[in-house]
């Protein structure tokens, strides 16, 4: 079981990491003001797996990756929500992040609750089993670059198959 930590609807770029951190790309650096913005014990609290189920239109404002390296090196495992905003969601898939909508999941959790993440029955279901949110299906094709890692490292897979000299 892992903590989920609930946001509301349109958590933009600038509170998951302030521009005032951008002066240092470090993730290590990025990851110790993730969700500042938003919630200043976050960075300090959150641990690794941790999920955030969010509302709608999660990830708005600014195109920046730090945003998602933020989020991903402070250890959070997957970001839940009504919707994305749509450069937050490839940003987040090009680097590994798992995005996830869900219609009801911010309506079912709140912050502090503990939940497993099903992926392979499409559910976030509360430790004690009596709440459940329906999961939207990711993608096969998103679902194999979030399993290599990321965009780069799929490509970089993709290619050494490729290149293989035949035997």
């Amino acid at each position: 079981m892992t903590r989920i930590w609930r946001f509301g609807d349109d958590v933009n770029t600038d509170a998951i990491i302030p521009g005032k951190y951008l002066d240092n790309y470090d993730p290590g650096h990025l990851a110790a003001h993730a969700m500042e913005g938003a919630n200043r014990e976050f960075a300090g609290s959150v641990s690794k797996g941790d999920i955030i189920v969010a509302g709608r239109n999660f990830g708005c404002g600014s195109s920046r990756e730090q945003a998602v390296i933020a989020l991903a090196r402070a250890g959070v495992k997957a970001v839940v929500a009504k919707s994305f905003a749509r450069i937050f969601y490839r940003n987040a898939v090009n680097l590994g992040l798992s995005v996830i909508t869900s219609e009801d999941a911010a309506d079912v959790f709140v912050d502090g609750d503990e939940a497993a993440l099903d992926l392979k029955n499409h559910i976030l279901v509360s430790a004690d089993g009596a709440r459940r949110a329906s999961l939207a299906p990711v993608p096969e094709h998103v679902r194999k670059i979030l399993d290599a890692g990321g965009l780069v490292p799929y490509v970089k897979a993709k290619l050494a198959m490729t290149t293989r000299p035949s035997k």
